[in-house]
């Protein structure tokens, strides 16, 4: 059973841009233009090579470094492989994020949704927390199990496409937590519709959205339209 959950604001833009600055410069521009728009991102993910890859990226320094000049929080991506990665390497690119590009905080993709996980999901939450990380969103994709949503400031509870997302439910658990507590990233928008997704997150009880037009196999990889008040 799924019902609306209260009204959220729907408007914080949670940008996840899976490019690099040296191949497509014209996403980044765009990206940049954004944070000057209202409102603009609220995060941004960095996404190396599927994490903080091997050494630091002098073209993604650079990056990090204009959007933290313009007040843009930055999180460092992570993929945990939904509970199946080791715990010490999910950790070390925590640290590598934090001291390769001062990321604020860490975006741990590919998380598990079922309960039996959520002490592991717990353990690296709180161990990022040590290592600086100020804020930590989990990302299953989908609604997971609640016990999920006191572990992270942010939980991705949709991944997928605009089609996919018009018919998507809400679960009664949701209602119990504020907006700003979950995101739903949203692909393969037709434009013009940036504005219906945020309306829609919104009216979901999500506070935090990402509509993007990109579709394939690396949809992320074109930065979002600003969507006006």
């Amino acid at each position: 059973m799924t019902r609306p959950a209260p009204p959220g604001d729907g408007r914080r833009l949670l940008v996840p841009l899976y490019a690099h600055p040296a191949v497509n410069p014209g996403a980044w521009a765009a990206l940049t233009a954004l944070t000057a728009a209202a409102p603009g991102p609220h995060a941004v993910v960095l996404n190396v090579a599927d994490g903080p890859g091997s050494r630091p990226d002098p073209h993604f320094r650079a990056a990090a470094g204009r959007l933290r000049a313009a007040g843009v929080r930055l999180l460092g991506y992570v993929d945990t492989a939904y509970g199946r990665r080791p715990p010490r390497a999910v950790v070390a690119d925590v640290r590598r994020h934090r001291r390769w590009y001062d990321v604020d905080g860490v975006f741990f993709d590919q998380a598990a949704a079922h309960a039996a996980l959520l002490p592991r999901y717990r353990w690296l939450v709180m161990t990022a927390r040590v290592l600086g990380a100020r804020t930590a969103v989990l990302n299953p994709g989908t609604h997971p199990d609640p016990g999920y949503a006191a572990l992270a400031d942010v939980l991705v509870t949709f991944e997928g496409t605009w089609e996919d997302y018009r018919r998507a439910g809400v679960p009664d658990w949701t209602a119990d937590h504020p907006p700003g507590r979950f995101c739903h990233l949203v692909h393969g928008v037709p434009e013009g519709q940036q504005a219906q997704v945020a309306r829609m997150a919104g009216a979901r009880g999500a506070g935090v959205h990402c509509a993007v037009p990109g579709t394939g196999a690396n949809p992320w990889c074109s930065a979002p339209l600003p969507v006006a008040r």
